[in-house]
């Protein structure tokens, strides 16, 4: 009980899907050290806990798991009223559509840095002769391209009209970088992110989590739409 007599509000019980994975873990750690939050269910196949056995007592489910898993995932937890928030790239987000119960946000990428990125490379399409794109992530990375490289590619479209290559690396030692590289006549522009650490994604998880109740459509795509 507060000070004034108020009743503080309730911690928002978040279930994790893929907790056992490497974006899984970090999640469940970025949560449990905030105060507003409380991890209170853990699925994974490596912890033989499925998705449905988390789902009782939780406000959100955040999905870090595979592109054949996810799209499961967001149906039994909006058909159970549960919110959810995809990290998880690689399916077709159409799938989502006319899935009602429960708000779902999904975000190619959660890094604020990688947003911009995003922002920075819309803008500069519309007013520059060509661009590519050049991902680099992971060797252990399933999708290619990214799906912050499809999305990226999808807004640059969207401002110029033109499509945008992309080209996909896969090495042991990275863990996302991007770089969006335009031309024009006598001149290059790149616009570079890199993520060195997983902890970069957190505050947008965090934040996603808080947010994803009070959307007023669903499903939203993009970070962006939260900033």
């Amino acid at each position: 009980m507060s000070g004034d007599g108020s009743a503080a509000a309730a911690p928002i019980r978040v279930a994790v899907a893929g907790a056992a994975g490497r974006m899984g873990m970090a999640v469940c750690e970025a949560v449990e050290l905030d105060d507003g939050m409380v991890v209170v269910g853990r699925a994974d196949p490596a912890l033989s806990t499925a998705v449905a056995d988390v789902l009782a007592d939780a406000d959100v489910l955040v999905d870090f798991t595979q592109p054949d898993s996810a799209l499961p995932n967001a149906r039994e937890a909006v058909a159970a009223g549960v919110h959810v928030v995809i990290g998880t790239t690689g399916f077709e987000l159409s799938e989502l559509a006319g899935l009602s119960g429960a708000n779902m946000l999904v975000a190619p990428n959660f890094s604020i840095g990688a947003v911009l990125m995003m922002r920075f490379a819309t803008e500069a399409a519309a007013l520059m002769q060509s661009a590519e794109i050049v991902e680099l992530h992971h060797d252990k990375k399933l999708d290619a391209p990214s799906g912050t490289a499809a999305r990226t590619a999808e807004l640059m479209k969207e401002s110029s009209g033109r499509e945008v290559p992309i080209h996909s690396v896969r090495l042991p030692g990275l863990v996302a970088h991007q770089e969006v590289i335009l031309g024009g006549t006598g001149e290059t522009l790149t616009i570079r992110h890199d993520t060195l650490d997983r902890a970069s994604f957190m505050p947008g998880v965090l934040l996603a989590i808080r947010r994803v109740g009070d959307l007023p459509s669903s499903p939203v795509v993009g970070l962006e739409n939260l900033l």
